[in-house]
């Protein structure tokens, strides 16, 4: 590890921002040009994509545009009351805040049918809302109802296009079955506010927004992100190594790119471990990234072995086969080759990858979602 300079071209785990945002022209683009047409959009993509990156970096160039962008996170709100919490809180923060004074911004909260309790952060001046736990089911409804309602009203009266952040969507059906149905109810009303659905957990998104017996059926232009060209992370990492008086061969930065093929964190991560190893002045070389990526190895080994602990015997074997090889793992002369059992068995054990996102399937091939779990099995297996 050097220690020649402080400073890594890289970083990884927090949200790219700025400089470390790697390309999506193409995704930004549209994704911004939907919300200001009023476009409801349902964003796919896995964890460590870097879709929170992504809207972060629309919602700058939304706002920019004078739209105002307002965010709740669902995993963060697991009860109507705790949904109806962070709901006045971003209103209040995000909408209100842009468009009254201070001592007028509560007002638009006048008539709900619980009243919160406002306190004051100490620290920053920031409002927080809480609604009684003692407030019935059927209030909590109707206030969170009209709380739905408040973005298009403040948008309609202010002539602003609003965009509605909904983050980790998939969870609303965990908060109360009845979510949804209310929510479509007063959203399908809502013409100038544009309503962004994220997720993660892809079945549950996809019964959501695909099953004509749900509410949200067909509701919202569908959006997938997928991994980064290759072709456009290769300036990015070279760029990134020049801009802090370091460099990398072309063997370097192919090899940094064939072993994460593109996974936005991946790429992150290996170069940021690459950076540690290179010094200021200093050139590296395919060497430096085989080491780095046993850095990588045995910074994730206790996330991996929370995996494989977790994991039955049935998906251990899956996954050691997967490691080994990708392709068709339900077809006999895979399971004859690695030795797994019937299909009827791998069907299920894949199934409860895929839903953990540690596998993707695709025209019935199967690989392993994380790059480094399969180096970090075949340095097990080794």
């Amino acid at each position: 590890m050097s220690d020649n300079d402080p400073t890594n071209p890289f970083r990884f785990g927090a949200l790219a921002l700025d400089e470390t945002f790697t390309d999506r022209k193409s995704e930004l683009a549209e994704l911004t040009a939907d919300m200001l047409s009023g476009q409801d959009v349902v964003l796919f993509a896995p964890r460590r994509f870097g879709k929170s990156s992504l809207v972060w970096r629309a919602s700058q160039q939304l706002i920019r545009k004078r739209a105002l962008v307002a965010q709740v996170d669902l995993m963060t709100t697991p009860t109507l009351g705790r949904f109806a919490d962070k709901l006045a809180q971003a209103i209040h923060e995000d909408l209100a805040s842009p468009l009254f004074r201070a001592r007028e911004r509560l007002r638009v909260f006048q008539g709900l049918r619980v009243t919160p309790t406002v306190t004051v952060n100490p620290e920053d001046g920031s409002l927080g809302f809480s609604f009684s736990a003692a407030a019935t089911d059927s209030d909590l409804t109707a206030t969170i109802e009209r709380l739905l309602e408040l973005p298009g009203q403040l948008a309609g009266e202010r002539n602003r296009r609003v965009v509605l952040v909904l983050d980790e969507f998939q969870e609303v059906v965990d908060i109360d079955p009845a979510l949804p149905r209310l929510m479509r109810s007063v959203f399908q009303r809502q013409p100038e506010v544009a309503h962004l659905y994220l997720g993660s957990r892809r079945h549950t998104l996809e019964r959501i927004f695909n099953d004509q017996n749900e509410p949200f059926w067909r509701s919202a232009k569908r959006t997938e992100l997928g991994v980064i060209d290759p072709a456009a992370f290769r300036p990015f990492i070279a760029e990134r190594f020049a801009a802090t008086g370091r460099a990398l061969d072309d063997e370097a930065i192919e090899l940094v790119l064939s072993t994460t093929r593109g996974h936005p964190y991946a790429t992150q991560e290996l170069s940021y471990f690459l950076g540690q190893r290179t010094g200021l002045g200093t050139n590296a070389t395919r060497d430096d990234v085989v080491a780095a990526l046993g850095d990588v190895i045995r910074s994730e080994d206790s996330h991996f072995t929370g995996v494989w602990e977790s994991a039955t015997a049935i998906q251990r074997i899956l996954l050691q086969a997967l490691a080994a090889e990708e392709g068709h793992p339900l077809s006999g002369e895979y399971r004859r080759r690695h030795g797994l059992p019937p299909a009827s068995s791998v069907q299920r054990a894949l199934q409860s990858l895929e839903r953990a996102e540690l596998v993707t399937r695709a025209q019935g091939r199967a690989w392993i979602s994380e790059p480094f779990l399969t180096e970090w099995l075949g340095s097990k297996a080794a």
